[in-house]
């Protein structure tokens, strides 16, 4: 099909065959189902589809399962008469195995090329969901983000987060007068978090070369879409980080692509596996944020296709904007999951040949229920749809296989290498050591000053002034007396026995004259 994607239907005991329209592709879908009842499938022959029709795609590989798309199918796999048999039931005339262009990319930078983003371009608000902080932590970061834009000091991976914080920590007294409390015990937690993050494996996505958009968007030299394949088989043991990865990479398409109205085919499409573990437990806002990216990003051309175990795992207001939904079996086990099915059948436009309900939780693996939007974006009637078999191969391609194609992919060169420029931890490791010998100068400068006060001080006890200052106080000493025995012999003489001695003295000089 020229203007969509074929994706099956037709035959015994099915209805109309279904295609996805290229220029509603954009208005976003659902596959949903139980585990095992071909959900990969089904997203790797979409893939396939989008490809083909030039329109670039980025999906997570939960399973590593997708990375078939690489390969080529082969007529001595397994199911390769199956495969034929089903293309020939519903019709698909021009089946035949092939390749996708792909990229292959990882967060921890072993299964694919590494995709990084910095701490600034993260945020505060996805930083705050990825470690799950408190409204007060969320608010110090909030502060920390503040001050290394008014400071000049980027941030570009957790060490200069970090590093930040300890500066906020000593100078928590001054930044509390202008942006209020500032606690040693919320900054304390907020670096435990960061250690958390750190041994999550958090440290690879934050960094540089950060991944630039354009380079998702890509299609090869003969016009076909390159498939971006996120591997997330390990980065499911850190579920929050996944999340956080992938919805922060729907926001930066969401901030940066330009309007475009609504194109022919999507400029890229997005899969969301697992995507369940994007709203468990997050915050309103955070909900509220996919919500509004989810409606405004289709006029940007990008469609978002969300892949879970059951359409409750979606909020209702993102839900309502899910045009395209390809419904595997569903099953009721309990009262629940018996209320999940009948609300699921609910959403769709029905059709008087079947019961929706009992089509869910009857249809087999590989086969589906089914709606796509139709002309004017109208939901298309509910079909049971037997899902047309992949042209790539099915399942995993060898280490070998995936090394090979990173090898020859343009990105190795660009991404591969990690750069580590100048940033808030550099910068403020250079402020403290020029601030230590600063204060090292100092107080070398008062020691040595008081070195020379001290020897000062003693030099002028020694000296002859201070010597002179004790002979004086002698002297006076010594006047004192020779003043007083003057006094006394004075005041004697004036006596009468003073009279006698004097005219005795007296009479005696002029006697021997």
């Amino acid at each position: 099909m020229e203007n969509g994607i074929f994706l099956g239907g037709a035959g015994d005991d099915y209805g109309q065959p279904q295609s996805l329209t290229l220029k509603y592709a954009n208005r976003h879908g659902l596959i949903a189902g139980a585990t095992g009842t071909g959900k990969t499938v089904t997203l790797q022959i979409l893939a396939e589809g989008f490809s083909q029709a030039g329109v670039p795609v980025f999906l997570s590989d939960v399973k590593g399962d997708l990375s078939g798309l690489a390969k080529a199918g082969s007529e001595t796999h397994k199911l390769h008469k199956s495969f034929h048999e089903r293309a020939e039931r519903i019709g698909l005339t021009n089946y035949s195995y092939a390749a996708c262009p792909v990229a292959f990319w990882d967060l921890f930078g072993k299964q694919g090329h590494p995709v990084r983003t910095t701490v600034t371009e993260m945020g505060p608000l996805l930083l705050s969901r990825l470690m799950d902080l408190s409204e007060a932590q969320e608010g110090i970061l909030n502060i920390a983000f503040r001050v290394a834009d008014e400071e000049g000091l980027p941030l570009l991976d957790l060490k200069d987060l970090q590093s930040l914080l300890v500066w906020i920590g000593e100078n928590r007294t001054q930044l509390s007068l202008r942006f209020g409390n500032v606690s040693t015990a919320s900054i304390g937690a907020i670096q435990r978090r960061l250690l958390v993050l750190e041994n999550q494996g958090g440290t690879n996505l934050f960094g540089e070369p950060a991944l630039e958009l354009a380079d998702l968007m890509r299609v090869d030299e003969n016009g076909q879409g390159v498939v971006n394949i996120l591997a997330s088989d390990k980065l499911m043991g850190a579920p929050r980080l996944y999340a956080t990865f992938l919805l922060w990479l729907l926001s930066e398409l969401f901030e940066e692509l330009p309007e475009v109205g609504d194109p022919d085919k999507p400029k890229l499409v997005f899969f969301f596996d697992e995507a369940h573990l994007l709203f468990e437990d997050a915050p309103k806002v955070l909900v509220d944020k996919v919500e509004q990216v989810a409606r405004l990003i289709r006029s940007k051309g990008v469609g978002v296709y969300f892949i879970s175990q059951n359409p409750a795992d979606i909020p209702e207001d993102i839900l309502g904007q899910l045009g395209n939904r390809i419904q595997h079996a569903l099953r009721a086990f309990t009262a629940r999951d018996r209320k999940n099915l009948r609300l699921a059948a609910e959403t769709y436009r029905e059709n008087p040949a079947f019961d929706t309900e009992a089509a869910i939780r009857e249809v087999g693996v590989g086969e589906a229920v089914t709606s796509m939007l139709q002309k004017k974006g109208v939901p298309g009637i509910v079909e049971r749809t037997l899902i047309r078999p992949p042209g790539s191969q099915l399942g995993p391609v060898t280490a070998a296989e995936r090394q090979a194609v990173m090898d020859a992919s343009p990105m190795r060169a660009k991404y591969d290498a990690l750069q580590d420029r100048e940033s808030a931890f550099e910068i403020l490791k250079s402020r403290a050591s020029a601030a230590a010998e600063a204060a090292a100068e100092a107080e070398e400068k008062e020691e040595s000053q008081s070195v020379a006060e001290r020897e000062f001080a003693t030099a002028r006890r020694y000296s002859g002034s201070r010597v002179g200052r004790s002979t004086s106080r002698d002297t006076r000493k010594k006047d004192t007396f020779t003043s007083a025995m003057s006094e006394a012999v004075i005041k004697e003489l004036k006596g009468t026995t003073g009279r006698r001695i004097v005219r005795g003295i007296l009479g005696g000089l002029f006697k021997n004259n």
